[in-house]
């Protein structure tokens, strides 16, 4: 199952790595049905989406509560709960993601990969306030879109991380003219032009 993967690039260990492989295979197996991930990018997926993740998980110390937005596959969120249940076993994390049939998915995850991590099956608007730590979302929706949903579930002093393509500069210019919010740019690993926005301070202007 893993043996396709060099596990030498990824700092974890065989049992962690072993999780991340079984959660690849169960996309695959779900991915026509579903639509997880386009077509093309299955077949890169440690590439564009397992190491695109890690490196979200990377920037992040030990926090009580994550919880990651429109959870889709579960890139990052699921990523980071199969890698914190090895490295951060005491954080608690969230997919939100309202497609029940995505939701289901997530949770077979979850039970296979025995890696605990809960899934809520509601439109992110309507879930109570999270009060997370650390508030993840990867190709949701634009960053004043992100900022206002960080208003709501980001706990006073968190951090939001998005992974942004290269057109993330003009995100940034658009949202500040409804917000106010510290900034902290980390190129990406996985695409030169990208980035993961670092995100605290929100407030609204």
């Amino acid at each position: 199952m893993s043996g396709e993967v060099d596990r030498q690039r990824f700092d974890v260990s065989r049992e962690t790595f072993d999780r991340l492989a079984h959660y690849v295979e169960l996309v695959r197996k779900w991915n026509p049905k579903i639509n997880l991930v386009s077509r093309r990018s299955l077949a890169e997926i440690w590439d564009r989406h397992i190491a695109d993740s890690i490196q979200v998980f990377d920037l992040v110390e030990t926090v009580d509560k994550w919880v990651d937005l429109g959870s889709g596959g579960g890139f990052p969120g699921m990523v980071c709960a199969i890698l914190g249940r090895e490295k951060m076993p005491s954080t608690h994390f969230v997919c939100i993601e309202s497609d029940q049939r995505k939701a289901a998915f997530l949770r077979t995850v979850a039970r296979e990969c025995d890696t605990h991590c809960q899934v809520i099956a509601q439109r992110i608007e309507q879930v109570a306030p999270q009060e997370a730590d650390i508030l993840s979302a990867r190709a949701l929706t634009d960053l004043s879109g992100l900022l206002g949903f960080a208003e709501r579930h980001l706990k006073t002093g968190g951090t939001a991380l998005f992974p942004k393509g290269e057109a993330w500069k003009k995100e940034v210019e658009d949202a500040r003219k409804q917000w106010k919010f510290d900034l902290v740019p980390a190129t990406s690993l996985t695409e030169p032009q990208a980035v993961v926005l670092k995100v605290k301070g929100i407030a609204r202007v």
